[in-house]
Order: structure tokens, then sequence, then C-alpha cells
């Protein structure tokens, strides 16, 4: 058996990856605010509806591949701590390699998927004509984008969070330049942003490449039996199918959850939409802190040191409470400004009120779901994550059924936060028994 190969774990080290990566997180969102604004001044609402049911289209459709993105980085981490530097290298090539070949597949299949995405959606037929078009071209981006999720893995699996963030901007940055640019100025509609996005993750696509070679240097050439190593094949595709079934059915529960908003009427709807956007903004600022457990404690598992790997995960889960705390303070406070900022309609104002509380607590009902997320995900423990994740939607599901004919949208956000507490406690539950496994003590 191979020594421990031991390191330390700093509350610096821990801030270093987590702030870059709550940064590199917060840019996403601010690229759909544009996205949204540049066709906004069009003055056209069935360009607006194509750009924001394309946008989910592709959301769902990528949600898929977010393995690639987070298997990628515990293997990666899991050879940087054991010193494998040709698992670095297999764990980048495979991800990248099911992303080029799984985006290719996504472009051959593109009739069929917005077929049957158009008939889900429902939308007028001039908003489908613009999903259309946006869809046609931006399905072309597919292969960089699910490369890019790779890209991004593996760097986080090595700890370069600044290389990561750089990434991210520059993705990001450039889709939002391109976008205002196609479609203020070129007058290209619809299109403009589509053609923004492919452009942005192509470049962003060969300025990962080129990261690649430069870190890798000499390791950047692996013999194919290496990469196509039976054992590594088998771990990395029951890794990424777990994480793959954990995405789909955290998808299933926020769509429930706008499913069950909608059947209370269009107010109430349009409140809880209001109101997840609280959700998701805390969500971001806690995924930092949660990539930096999956960094660290892979890299925990990879050394085969155990002093590390519970440091990392009480650090993490410090800073990430910490942060949870003060997120939940500052929406209490400054929610009704910011539900004010969000609409102007009074009846949505009003009932965006009532739920404020619900809305607010959210970061703090969900910080252990988050940070033992990205320990297990690290760790590589995706079987338990996944079953956890399936008990927590049986829990949330059988909550919103008894609850919401009594207490209504209260029970609705009641079935959420046991669904948030439930997946954190879960998980909580199975790390002693998941640790010992790992870490044997004597």
């Amino acid at each position: 058996m191979p020594a421990p190969r031991p390191f330390e774990v700093t509350h610096r080290g821990v801030l270093a990856i987590a702030i870059p990566m709550t940064i590199a997180y917060l840019s996403t969102p601010l690229l759909g605010i544009v996205d949204t604004a540049v066709i906004g001044q069009l003055g056209r609402a069935d360009l607006l509806g194509g750009i924001a049911v394309g946008a989910v289209i592709f959301d769902i459709l990528f949600t898929t591949f977010n393995f690639l993105r987070m298997g990628t980085t515990g293997l990666t981490a899991q050879a940087l701590g054991a010193g494998d530097r040709p698992g670095q290298t297999a764990a980048l090539y495979r991800a990248a390699l099911i992303g080029l070949v799984a985006g290719i597949l996504v472009i051959v299949l593109q009739a069929p998927l917005l077929s049957a995405a158009l008939v889900f959606m429902g939308a007028s037929p001039a908003v489908e004509a613009a999903v259309s078009d946006y869809f046609t071209i931006r399905v072309l981006s597919a292969p960089f984008a699910l490369f890019n999720y790779a890209i991004l893995g593996w760097v986080l699996g090595l700890g370069r969070a600044r290389t990561g963030l750089a990434l991210q901007l520059l993705l990001n940055t450039l889709n939002m330049a391109l976008n205002a640019t196609f479609v203020l100025w070129l007058g290209w509609g619809v299109a403009g942003v589509a053609w923004g996005t492919v452009i942005g993750e192509t470049v962003t696509a060969l300025a990962g490449a080129a990261v690649v070679w430069r870190t890798l240097g000499p390791d950047a050439r692996i013999a194919l039996s290496a990469l196509f190593e039976k054992a590594g094949l088998i771990r990395t595709v029951a890794v990424n199918r777990d994480i793959m079934i954990r995405s789909f059915s955290l998808l299933f529960a926020f769509a429930l959850f706008t499913a069950a908003g909608a059947r209370q009427g269009d107010t109430v709807l349009a409140a809880n939409a209001i109101l997840m956007n609280f959700f998701i903004l805390g969500a971001f600022f806690l995924d930092g802190f949660a990539t930096a457990a999956e960094t660290l404690a892979g890299r925990a598992v990879g050394a085969r040191y155990r002093p590390a790997f519970t440091r990392a995960v009480k650090l993490t889960l410090i800073w990430g409470g910490a942060l949870a705390a003060g997120l939940s303070l500052v929406l209490l406070i400054g929610g009704p400004t910011f539900i004010d900022l969000l609409t102007t309609s009074p009846e949505v104002r009003q009932a965006a009120r009532v739920y404020l509380v619900w809305a607010a607590l959210t970061p703090l009902f969900g910080v252990f779901a988050f940070e033992f997320d990205g320990v297990f995900i690290g760790a590589t423990w995706s079987n338990d994550m996944r079953n956890m994740m399936l008990v927590s939607l049986v829990v949330y599901v059988v909550a919103w059924q008894v609850a919401t004919p009594y207490l209504s949208n209260h029970g609705l956000w009641l079935a959420l936060a046991l669904f948030l507490i439930t997946r954190g406690a879960t998980l909580a539950a199975r790390y002693p028994v998941r640790l010992a496994r790992t870490f044997p003590l004597g």
C-alpha cells in the first residue's frame, strides 16, 4: 500500500479556491441578464420569449453533462494527491473525449431534440420560430461547450481556481460583448445572441486547450492503453452516471416547484420566480466553497491523508455556514427592496413578501447539502450522493403532497426546505461511514 502524502489545508488555501470560483459562478447569471437586455431593446416579445425558452432548453440539455465538470474535478484531484501525473492527464482526456463525442451527437440529433423541446414548452408559433432560429445556430457550440466543462473540471481538480476563473470570465465577457455587438450594432436579432455564444465557447475551448498543453508539457502524451485502461474507464463511467442521476433529480425537484406554483395562479408563480432568484444567488456563493471541498477532499483521498481530508471538510463547512448565515440575514433585511427592484406589480410584490422568509432562509437550509455535495464529489463517493439525493427527492414529493392542501404555497416552500435539509442530513449521516472505509484507522 502506498505511503500517505501529507499536505496542509489552511483557511487561506480554502479561500484561494472558493473566492475565484464564486466570482466565476456569479458571472454566469450576468450573461443571461445581458442577453435579455440586448434582445429586450428590440421591443419584440416573441424574440425575448425565444431567447428565454431557448436558454432553458440548453440548460436542461447541458445539465445532462454536468458530470464532465464535477466528475473530472474529483478524479483529477485524487490523481494529484497520489502524485499520478498520467492519471491526471487520463482524467482530462477521457472527459474531453466524452464531451466532444456527446457534443457531435447533439448536433446530429438536433432535429428530434428541438421538436421534443418545442412540444414540451408549448410556446406560441412566433416564439417557436425564434427558438428554432436560436437553437439551430447555438447547437453548433455543443462540442466546444462540453469540452469546456472537462477543462474547467480538470483545472479545478488541480487546485488552479484562478485559471478556472480566467476561462469563465473569458467565456462570459466575450459572449456579452459579441451578443451586444451582433444584436445592437449589426441587427442580427436572436441569431446574433446564438452566434455570440458559439464564438465564445469556441474561443474559450481553444484557450483552454492552450492552457492544458502548457500545463502538461511532456506529460501531454500518454499511451492509449492508459487512456482506455479498463479499471479507469469503469470508474469514470460509474462516477459520471451517478452524478448525472443526481443532477436530473435536482432538475426535477425545481421543475416540480415551478409547476406546483403555477397551479396556484399567475401571482404566486411570479412571486415564487422572484424569490427563487434569492435561492439561486445563495447557491452561486455557496458553490465556491463546495468547489473548494471537491478539490481538497479529492486531493486528500488520492494522497491517502486523513488529516487533510477532515480539515478540508471542517473548514469548508465553517466558511459555508458563516456565508449562509450572512446571506440569510442580508436577504431578510434587504429582501423587500430586492423584490421591488425585480417587479413593479403590486400583487406580485405583496405575495413575494409573504413568502420571503422561506427564500431568505434557503442558504441556511441548504448549506450542508452544498458543502457535503462537494466533499462526496471530490472523494468520488458518487453512489451515496446519488442515493441520498433520491431519498431526499422522495421526502420532498411526499411533503409537497401532504403540506400544500393545508398550507398552500407555504407548504410548497416547506417541502423545498425539507428537501434541502434532508439532502444535507443524509449526506452528513453517511459521512462517518465513508470516512472510515476510505481512511481505515490502524
